[in-house]
């Protein structure tokens, strides 16, 4: 199955929105979703739910509503108020390509609307009902007060100020790694499974890149181009924020970003062969280059 292709055509379905009040606020969110995009966190969604034995299409409103979270925190963090970014994936951000208050509206409504996907159509079984339960919790946690917001709120607290290794982890495991820890468990609850030994071993996992992705990115910041990265590089230490190379040192982010691969790797044991694809998406998460 072609993952990506299948993704893209998710969330081209999800923002048809064919009465979205404004034409203007619905090419904003189109902009923003559509615009390219490593589609990691959906990817997740799908390679842990196939590992569990999941259809393909019980995952889609799950991976739909995982990306759409994801894009909605983006068009918020390049705001003025927060990172005031320009570009984003190589373009200019949402408010630059259209206005700072419309850029809140996009963010507003994908948020809205990745709620409305995941929660599923009006007529479900009880047991379907159950489940989309548990996957509205689980999306509601990861980027909420103990999860991406929380992180966030920590992150602009933080500019200028010296973090130690414990308290770096706890900022951006809220801030990047739940997101990316939920996508996993997404894809675990939409196959049907939310305890047992392969969540735990998926929900160590998903941990794990979590905090290798955050690296990778510090890394990205200074080794990378903007060209490359998508994004002006360099900003995190124009902007004095904490990072994993201002802490650790270049070489140390990497070691530390190679120790979270080996641990992400060992936590799939438990799936056997069943866990391949997660391990390519661990690989690449270490190996990227944007």
């Amino acid at each position: 199955m072609d993952v990506l292709a299948r993704i893209e055509r998710v969330l081209d379905r999800a923002l048809a929105l064919p009465d979205p009040g404004s034409t203007r606020l619905r090419e904003a969110m189109r902009y923003s979703v559509l615009g390219g995009g490593k589609r990691l966190r959906p990817q997740l969604v799908y390679a842990a739910g196939l590992a569990l034995g999941a259809e393909p299409e019980t995952l889609d409103d799950a991976a739909a509503a995982v990306e759409l979270i994801h894009v909605y925190s983006l068009v918020h963090d390049d705001l003025p108020a927060m990172d005031d970014d320009d570009l984003r994936r190589g373009r200019p951000t949402c408010h630059r390509a259209f206005d700072e208050a419309t850029a809140i509206l996009a963010g507003d409504a994908l948020q809205a609307l990745a709620f409305e996907i995941v929660a599923g159509p009006e007529s479900q079984s009880a047991e379907e009902i159950a489940k989309r339960l548990v996957m509205t919790r689980l999306l509601a946690r990861g980027i909420g007060t103990q999860g991406m917001a929380g992180g966030q709120a920590i992150d602009l607290e933080a500019v200028g100020h010296r973090l130690d290794l414990r308290h770096l982890q706890n900022m951006h495991r809220r801030k990047t790694g739940a997101l990316i820890e939920t996508s996993v468990l997404l894809g675990a609850a939409a196959a049907g499974e939310f305890t047992g030994s392969r969540v735990e071993a998926l929900q160590r996992y998903g941990t794990a890149i979590g905090i290798a992705f955050q690296i990778q990115d510090d890394i990205l910041d200074v080794t990378g181009t903007t060209a490359d990265i998508g994004k002006v590089a360099g900003a995190d230490a124009a902007r004095d924020k904490p990072t994993y190379t201002s802490l650790l040192g270049l070489d140390g982010a990497k070691r530390a970003a190679e120790e979270q691969h080996a641990l992400a790797l060992e936590s799939l044991r438990p799936l056997g062969a069943a866990g391949a694809e997660l391990a390519r998406l661990a690989n690449f998460v270490v190996g990227r280059g944007h």
